[in-house]
């Protein structure tokens, strides 16, 4: 009998494989594609991929701001989709050899779980102690007519294209909608993005979002918030997407329409009901803070239980749930979960932002930096952008927030700040190297307390403590004797 078999070779998966095999269990993978899972082959990778093709494109575009002079520049769709399928093939092959060096026996096929002790896979019963789900999740189908017309595509159909279209439109200006927007825009598309919510990115902070709301204008793409998608009709070898917003009914015409509305468990064939295994009423998987289901001895990470459907985070959650069968006592920091988002510009965020500080009754404030005054950014020419940081009445860092390049990056930072519940104090002093973008960071710490050197002053007055969006009186923490 295996110490423990998984379903699923994606980032929460394969890394779950790997550290259990560090703890000398023994370890069997089951995966019916392509290790690394929709991260590796069909979302992360690939898109950031075409990422640096869209960046690459925006920098020869105004190449005349640097000096440079280019003429009749061309762009093959063709040839960067097998760029990005070498770079994923590079890395499945990765993935593969590490857990061969890892001794985790893997299989390729689609599995079934008979008992809380047995999987059936390629014909084949197999007995574990523990059995671990990480079997992800799928693009989410939208309940719009005309949703199965063949121009309607989702996330996974739009990487595989090799032509890039005339007209995109995209319904979802959530993560996904949004990076496929900006990468298009900057490929040659002309997009039109359709959100049902009042504003974009609602799972960030909501200043995030209506700063990127201005930055799409300025690429002209064109965005319609509070808009529901009523229908699409076929159209002289187009389509015609009609919708409803605020203030009337929306037309155009697009040659490709990106359905990006979400995700979906992926828990097809497992037989969870008849093991009795518990889902929520969104079909996700229902773990404790253990990520054991309800059934004795199966466990479930990453996209399968919701919640953050973030690669890292799957990893994190794999690790954790190996370490609770090894009897360690591992705890995932899930008040620290850095998300980033793809646009252009990037955006990053650690952490409450306003909205949520606020919910929770939170004193808090605010401090913030522009990168429009720092100096690399000015070299760069990457001006968009702003650093964002939120601290409790306790001068404890809570969130960290940024808009602009190379946000992804810069957020580490942050995130070790909200992981170990840092103070302003405890950041002040650390020399920041001139020039990068890591002083804006410092700017914006340097800001809580009013004491940021490239700010000019608001009528002399410091940082101000909000409760529920009101001001209070701030005085800032004493410093501790030495």
């Amino acid at each position: 009998m295996k110490d423990l078999i998984i379903i699923g070779g994606g980032p929460g998966g394969y890394v779950a494989a790997i550290r259990a095999r560090q703890l000398n269990m023994d370890v069997t993978l089951i995966e019916k594609d392509a290790y690394g899972g929709t991260c590796l082959n069909k979302g992360c990778i690939p898109t950031k991929a075409y990422y640096q093709n869209a960046l690459f494109m925006k920098k020869i575009m105004s190449s005349h701001e640097y000096n440079v002079q280019t003429d009749n520049v061309t762009f093959d769709m063709s040839g960067a989709l097998q760029r990005k399928n070498d770079i994923v093939e590079n890395l499945v092959k990765g993935v593969e050899k590490l857990l061969h060096a890892n001794g985790v026996q893997q299989i390729k096929g689609t599995a079934a779980l008979l008992d809380k002790n047995t999987v059936l896979v390629n014909g084949e019963k197999l007995h574990s102690r523990n059995i671990l789900l990480a079997s992800g999740s799928y693009p989410a189908p939208l309940p719009i007519k005309g949703f199965d017309l063949p121009g309607v595509v989702n996330s996974d159909q739009l990487l595989e294209m090799n032509q890039v279209p005339k007209r995109l439109a995209v319904i979802g200006g959530g993560v996904i909608g949004l990076e496929f927007a900006c990468i298009f825009n900057s490929l040659g598309s002309k997009v039109t993005v359709f959100e049902f919510m009042p504003e974009l990115l609602t799972s960030l902070d909501k200043e995030l979002g209506k700063r990127m709301r201005v930055f799409l204008k300025k690429q002209k793409i064109t965005v319609h918030t509070g808009t529901t998608v009523a229908k699409i009709d076929a159209h002289d070898k187009t389509y015609k997407l009609t919708a409803n917003g605020r203030t009337g009914a929306v037309e155009i015409f697009a040659d490709t329409i990106l359905a990006a509305g979400g995700r979906k468990a992926y828990t097809e064939g497992l037989n969870l009901d008849k093991l009795g295994i518990e889902q929520d009423k969104a079909g996700f998987i229902t773990v404790n803070k253990h990520f054991s289901t309800n059934v004795e001895g199966i466990y479930a990470i990453g996209d399968v239980i919701g919640g953050h459907m973030l690669a890292h985070v799957a990893s994190e959650e794999g690790i954790a749930a190996v370490e609770k069968m090894a009897g360690l006592d591992t705890d995932v920091h899930y008040h620290a979960v850095p998300s980033c988002v793809f646009t252009i510009p990037e955006i990053s965020s650690v952490g409450m932002s306003e909205e949520e500080a606020r919910s929770k009754g939170i004193p808090y404030k605010t401090g913030r930096f522009k990168f429009a005054a720092n100096g690399k950014a000015l070299t760069m020419g990457e001006t968009d952008g702003m650093v964002k940081v939120l601290a409790d009445q306790d001068d404890v860092i809570i969130g960290v927030h940024i808009i602009g390049a190379h946000a992804s990056d810069l957020i580490m930072e942050g995130t070790m700040m909200v992981k170990n519940r840092m103070k302003d104090a405890d950041i002040i002093g650390t020399i920041h190297p001139h020039p990068t973008l890591s002083e804006g960071i410092m700017e914006a710490i340097l800001d809580l307390q009013g004491k940021s050197i490239h700010l000019a002053p608001q009528n002399g007055k410091g940082a101000v403590l909000l409760m529920n969006g009101k001001s209070l009186p701030y005085i800032p923490a004493k410093a501790e004797s030495q």
